[in-house]
Formats: structure tokens, sequence, C-alpha cells
């Protein structure tokens, strides 16, 4: 039975550690990351219609104004050229992470949409065949796809879940100024780095000290690109309980691990106080098996 409306979460994706390892002859680059999911995100919800609609709600919806087509129409049009269907669906998108963030965003929204239409118009689609409708659509669609914690390589296609990852208490920061993620790749320079070795997911602290050994590889360029992220990290580092400090992604979202859900929360409220147009969020990193 056809469901008459579905709704999935699009959550932020955090990369712990971001490896550039390479670059392909087609211009992708190669990657090593250790990517999780955070407790807060975007929203899709799909009803049944008689044709295709899109309307964008939320905090940040103003940002996508103007746009004639985006991830989230074009996912819902590429599954339905792939099921032979006609594309009918009353879809909403409630916008609640900035955009060209660095923390995934419209991927996640395509991976949502993909994930919602195929439960509304009732697919019995392989998980294998909407990986590669999500890899058709973008390299970070598949791991939104996934939503777990999972390493991460190739230009984003290999991914290997993880059966376990603390659910630390993480900070999130945006300074309100869009970055291009070509744009940081173009600014990238230097050789590239090696991948990481087997990741130790035991114990929280074991993953600390070793996630301090690690690094993110565009975070020169970011910088240079937009000077603020600078801010954003001597702000996060000051704050009591921060135990490590990073750019997720192409940036300019940066995130702090924090010692306990207090320092997180009190960390948000004093960020907020002192710095009142940043994009704050107090959250926790997901755990394996949502």
């Amino acid at each position: 039975m056809t469901a008459a409306s579905v709704t999935a979460e699009a959550p932020a994706k955090l990369n712990l550690f971001l490896h550039v390892t390479g670059r392909r002859a087609d211009g992708y680059h190669l990657l090593d990351s250790l990517v999780a999911f955070a407790e807060t995100g975007d929203r899709i919800t799909a009803k049944s219609a008689d044709s295709l609609s899109l309307s964008i709600t939320g905090p940040f919806a103003g940002a996508l104004d103007g746009e004639a087509d985006n991830l989230v129409l074009r996912a819902a049009r590429l599954l339905a050229g792939d099921a032979d269907i006609p594309p009918a669906a009353s879809l909403t998108l409630e916008k609640n992470l900035p955009v060209a963030a660095g923390i995934g965003g419209g991927s996640a929204d395509a991976a949502a949409t993909l994930r919602a239409l195929a439960r509304l118009w009732n697919l019995e689609i392989p998980t294998e065949r909407l990986m590669a409708l999500g890899l058709e659509l973008g390299a970070d669609v598949p791991v939104c796809l996934l939503d777990q914690p999972c390493r991460l390589t190739g230009i984003g296609e290999t991914l290997v879940p993880l059966s376990s990852l603390p659910a630390l208490p993480v900070l999130l920061v945006n300074p309100g100024v869009p970055l291009s993620t070509p744009a940081v790749f173009h600014a990238r320079s230097g050789k590239y780095g090696a991948a990481a070795p087997v990741l130790p997911l035991e114990e929280p602290a074991r993953l600390l000290d070793f996630l301090r050994t690690q690094r993110n590889d565009l975070t020169d360029a970011a910088l240079a690109l937009v000077p603020q992220i600078g801010t954003v990290f001597s702000h996060l580092e000051a704050l009591p309980g921060c135990l490590l400090a990073r750019l997720s992604g192409s940036g300019p979202t940066c995130f702090a691990l924090m010692q306990d859900e207090e320092s997180a929360e009190s960390g948000a409220a004093a960020l907020q106080t002192v710095q009142p147009s940043w994009w704050v969020r107090a959250t926790r990193l997901r755990p394996a098996g949502l």
C-alpha cells in the first residue's frame, strides 16, 4: 500500500578528519575520512500529489530563494526516471542547516529525498542501486544515504560502516559566510596526504587521542578564503570542556567535541552572546545503528 506522507531526516554530516590523498584524471579528489552525523539537521516531507513541487521552510529557506532547480528536485526526477514512473510528489524541505557550510546539507537533503520517495512510491529498490543513483547526484550523497558513522575513501563511493562510535557531545559553529566546496579544493595546494591508520573506536578516550593526530587537509585553503574561520577556532578552543576543534569538510562550519552535554550547552550560550550573528548548535554525534 502506498503511503500518503513520508518524512525523512537529513542530519548534518561531520568529517572528524579529512585527508586529501590524491586526484583522479577526471579532476575528482581522493579522500580518506571518518564521517559521523549529528543529531541536528534538515527534514524532507514527501506527500502524494499529481505533479512534482517543492516548498522550502525553516530558518535558512531564504538562502535558497530563486533557485529554479536544486538537489532535492533533481533527486526526485532521477529516482522517478530510474523507476520509470512520473515524478509526482509534493515535497517540503525544512531548511535548518546553513547553505554552503561543509556539513553536507544539500547532499543530506538529496539522500533524504531518495529515501522518502522510495517509501512514498513503494519502490523496492536495492541498496546498491540507490547508492549508485546517489553518486550521480554528488560524491557526498552515498554517505548521507548510509546515514551512519563510516570510513569514507575514494571520491566518496567506498564506505565501510562502523559498528560503534561514541555519542560524543559536539558544538557546531558557522560564521555566516557561505563557502563553495570547489573553490576550497581549487585553493588547496601542496602535496597530497597519507591515509589514516586503523581507527580505534572501542572507547572515547582512545578515539579522541587518535583524532588529535589526524587533520583536515582543506583547513588552510578554507582559512585563506574565509579568515573568520580562525576566529571560530579561537573561540572554540577557549571554551571550557573543548576536547578537539576542527573544520568540517570544506567549511566554513567548525565543530568542537566537548567533554559533556553541559559544557556543550554552556559553550553554545556563551558563543551566541559574544557572536550573535553566528549559527551555533549544541548537539551530539549520532551513534551507529540508528
